[in-house]
């Protein structure tokens, strides 16, 4: 993949990526109890400041899609634990963990950001 001739800005296409991830987190746990109060037979139980439920939805299973299907097991693993666990984890703590060097550490989470990037029509 070759950024300069493509014209990408690797920084901003990473910036943009992990904000997402960050805000799918919340949406993830967001859809967990939009299911467990409708499991329950309940109404809304908090107040909506805002009506965007259906586009929330739709964020939430595309990038949920991409995660899970566009990322190898690896890939994978490095994006849940960097960014979508509750726990903050350094990528030393975490390459050496999954038994991998710095080096392929950097360059699979690279491969994961672009995937993810192409995967929801970012890039």
């Amino acid at each position: 993949m070759d950024l300069l001739v493509q014209g990408i800005d690797e920084r901003k296409v990473r910036n943009i990526v992990i904000k997402e991830l960050k805000e799918f987190k919340a949406l993830r746990i967001a859809m967990e109890n939009k299911k467990e109060i409708e499991d329950e037979g309940l109404e809304i139980l908090f107040p909506m400041l805002n009506n965007n439920e259906k586009e929330k939805i739709i964020k939430f299973k595309q990038i949920n899609r991409a995660i899970n299907e566009a990322l190898d097991e690896i890939e994978r693993e490095i994006i849940e634990k960097k960014y979508l666990s509750a726990t903050r984890i350094k990528d030393i703590e975490l390459y050496l963990d999954m038994g991998i060097t710095k080096d392929q550490y950097y360059m699979y989470k690279k491969q994961a950001i672009f995937q993810i990037a192409t995967a929801l029509r970012i890039i």
